[in-house]
């Protein structure tokens, strides 16, 4: 394998295949005609015709790049460290967790959970809206966004989302926006924020509360701010596809004292005692929660202490990962995005992105001339690692419709064409945990080399 700081290939050898010679013209501005009166260059046959896979990096080494969670030393000696505790020593990881959290965030307060789904039920406690209020969410979201909602008696309204940026469409909840909503959940999809600029100003403008799913996005930020800290409460998610794994875990943060004890008191029995502030966390001695110490509202929602030791190790490299990743990204997509038909998810300038479960592409049938299908099955032959996997759209679940399970009725649309358009588009490619240019360079040759052959592909 090479190491050392890559570089875009030299004109002369980006023109050695047919493939990367109609690129490579194309991209300078050569015309067809031009193209046409080149001489003729030697095609390299596709994988599926029989030809050599442009990906020939060993499958056993591309594993390990690729494998995710990564714990190593580190993570392996804090969690025997912990192990070899006691009773009274297995906690102290959660406080810690929740300090760092806050110092990393920016954020006033936070509180360990269960697990994300633990964190959203937390905040909507939190929330303490009347039955019946109603809540702007996207559909394309994990369901425990929604579902959660039904235990307070809130009611969903489902927002679409932006088909180039795949995250909620501010748009869209101005159309479906009506005077019993009180909140919103924007939901920070794949690890791209949503334009919380203009979310918090429509939020402003109609009196309603931000609140924040980061899930996807540990780390990213807009305009310097963290996600999660634009809001009044956010979520976080630490289950092991996530960028920072604990293998399970959650986290809530919030802006205001009352939310925190709120969303604290509903699984966090411990959290009411005496002790509980001087070890970090807990209930103010003027709270109004004081009163139930030793039941606190009568769940258990507390995080699993061993996940609150991976989580705080990983976090010490979060920020190195998530560079690790989002360098090979840019080296693929700026270069596979200039073919035709090919892009990606629309990131703003004042916008820090980071990269969750896989490298989101968008693939225009039409302009690429070839079918999502014929792509992926090319691309799979050439030894590319992609997939199609559309990611949920719960407006079309059968829980939605039932009213069995909620207190007040739902209007679920028959058609959310930003969700729609996103999943028929949608091909996924592996994040690349490890430093493996030798391996880039073979993923951008093979989506190159498959678009030399787009017309004899487009006809197939």
């Amino acid at each position: 394998m090479s190491s050392g700081k890559k570089t875009l290939p030299a004109r002369r050898d980006f023109l050695k295949t047919a493939g990367t010679a109609v690129t490579g013209l194309c991209l300078a501005g050569v015309g067809e005609t031009a193209l046409a009166q080149s001489p003729p260059r030697k095609v390299e046959a596709l994988a599926l015709n029989g030809g050599t896979p442009a990906v020939s990096f060993p499958k056993q080494n591309q594993s390990a790049v690729f494998r995710w969670p990564q714990y190593g030393q580190a993570e392996k000696e804090i969690v025997r460290a912990a192990l070899e505790g006691n009773e009274s020593t297995f906690y102290r990881y959660l406080p810690e967790l929740e300090a760092k959290w806050r110092e990393y965030n920016q954020v006033p307060f936070a509180k360990t959970h269960m697990n994300g789904s633990c964190a959203l039920l937390s905040m909507y406690f939190a929330l303490n809206l009347p039955p019946g209020s109603e809540i702007m969410v996207p559909s394309y979201t994990f369901f425990s966004t929604i579902t959660s909602m039904r235990f307070f008696g809130c009611v969903p309204v489902f927002v679409d989302i932006n088909p180039e940026t795949a995250t909620f469409d501010i748009e869209h909840a101005r159309k479906v926006y009506n005077p019993r909503v009180r909140a919103l959940v924007p939901m920070h999809s794949w690890g791209l924020p949503c334009e919380m600029d203009h979310i918090c100003d429509f939020a402003k403008e109609h009196g309603l509360e931000v609140l924040e799913d980061c899930a996807h996005a540990h780390g990213a930020s807009m305009q310097g701010k963290k996600v999660g800290a634009w809001g009044r409460m956010g979520i976080y998610s630490f289950q092991a596809t996530k960028p920072l794994p604990g293998i399970e875990g959650g986290m809530g943060v919030y802006q205001r004292r009352e939310d925190y004890e709120r969303a604290t008191v509903l699984g966090h029995y411990e959290a009411v005692s005496a002790s509980a502030p001087a070890q970090g966390g807990g209930l103010a001695p003027d709270s109004p929660y004081r009163k139930y110490v030793g039941t606190g509202l009568g769940m258990k929602l507390r995080m699993h202490p061993l996940a609150a030791a991976l989580i705080l190790k990983q976090l010490e490299k979060l920020d190195e990962q998530n560079a690790i990743i989002k360098k090979q990204v840019r080296q693929i997509n700026d270069r596979v995005c200039q073919l035709p038909g090919l892009s990606e998810p629309r990131c703003r300038q004042d916008q820090d992105r980071v990269y969750y479960s896989g490298n989101l592409l968008f693939l225009d049938g039409a302009r690429a001339g070839m079918s999502r299908a014929t792509v992926v099955r090319a691309l799979q032959a050439e030894g590319v690692s992609v997939s199609v996997w559309e990611y949920p759209e719960n407006h079309k679940y059968a829980i939605y419709s039932e009213p069995e399970w909620w207190h007040h009725p739902i209007d679920v649309p028959k058609d959310l064409p930003g969700c729609r358009q996103v999943n028929a588009r949608a091909i996924n490619l592996p994040l690349f945990r490890q430093e493996a240019p030798e391996l880039v360079e073979q993923y951008i040759h093979a989506f190159e080399k498959i678009w030399a052959h787009r017309d004899e592909l487009g006809r197939s």
